[in-house]
């Protein structure tokens, strides 16, 4: 159970462990869609079929799993399908149709295939650590994370957090800019990997994206110069952890090394159920320990929450 994106959330309150917690999620459990819905969202054991457990937890850390179903319509295909009803019913009646039987008609078509469509199913998971005060989705896009946030916060009542972003002193864009441009080079335990992407400021400005490539190189400190700044980079901590970390201190593609994997392969583990216990524990150990690093390398945490938090 290893993570490959990290949405990051600071508890904004002491996240006391609730021993009705896997009760209060249970009225959210996932369940597949019905024959007239188009997705469902609920809770599903980070286990797998093998377990009914909805929360896991591993040396005070909780681990959740959020799965949605969602039902597959193209698009093309049912608008092709409403305008051949649409002609056919003008063709019918002698006339143009109005917006509102379009609609009708569109409707009608989508009730009327939906019990026949498709389904996906897709598992979204997250950690919660109370006492580093940390909530961690692992997600590709903030929506999804959100998709999470949201469930949870129904089935707790309110669980005020607030984006890694907005409790930093440093914006990740200038720190990440300065890293590139030499004017305040990366700390020493931050290896500059060979990936970045570089924009300008304004709405509409150009976009560099650059992959496999020495960033050392004078092109790159050349767009810089022209006032792009750095919104994403690859980067190595420690010689641990390697991601790329954008400018909402978002990290994708996270990697765990070497010195990391070697610890999980020495355990040897008799079923996938421990197999799951003991990656789960040196992933949010490992990332217990990173986490207030990365904080202190964006300059430290704000002093005072920010008053745009995320009451999720």
């Amino acid at each position: 159970m290893w993570f490959k994106n990290l949405n990051i959330y600071r508890l904004n309150n002491d996240f006391a462990v609730d021993p009705d917690l896997e009760q209060k999620l249970l009225p959210m459990a996932f369940r597949p869609c019905g024959s007239h819905e188009l997705s469902t969202y609920g809770w599903t054991s980070p286990l797998g079929k093998s377990s009914e457990q909805l929360v896991y937890s591993v040396n005070g850390f909780l681990m959740l799993c959020g799965q949605k179903e969602e039902r597959v319509l193209p698009t093309t295909v049912v608008n092709e399908m409403t305008q051949d009803k649409i002609l056919e019913a003008e063709q019918q009646q002698g006339r143009k149709l109005g917006k509102k039987e379009r609609i009708a008609i569109k409707d009608e078509l989508i009730f009327e295939l939906l019990p026949r469509a498709f389904t996906f199913q897709t598992k979204t998971y997250a950690y919660i650590d109370p006492k580093g005060g940390w909530l961690i989705v692992d997600a590709a896009s903030a929506n999804k994370a959100e998709d999470l946030l949201s469930s949870l916060r129904k089935c707790l009542g309110s669980l005020s957090v607030t984006p890694i972003n907005r409790i930093t002193l440093n914006r990740p864009v200038s720190v990440m800019t300065g890293w590139l441009d030499d004017e305040a080079p990366a700390p020493d335990d931050i290896t500059l990997d060979d990936e970045c992407e570089l924009r300008a400021p304004e709405e509409e400005g150009g976009i560099i994206r650059c992959k496999r490539h020495d960033l050392s190189l004078p092109e790159i400190k050349n767009h810089l110069e022209s006032g792009k700044h750095v919104f994403k980079l690859a980067v190595t901590w420690a010689e641990r952890l390697s991601f790329v970390i954008d400018d909402d201190l978002a990290i994708k593609r996270l990697k765990f090394l070497d010195l990391i994997q070697g610890q999980a392969a020495e355990t040897k583990t008799e079923s996938d159920a421990d197999r799951f216990d003991v990656d789960f524990s040196i992933m949010s150990l490992e990332l217990a320990n990173f986490l207030p690093r990365l904080v202190e390398i964006f300059g430290g945490e704000i002093k005072e929450k920010p008053s745009t938090n995320l009451d999720a």
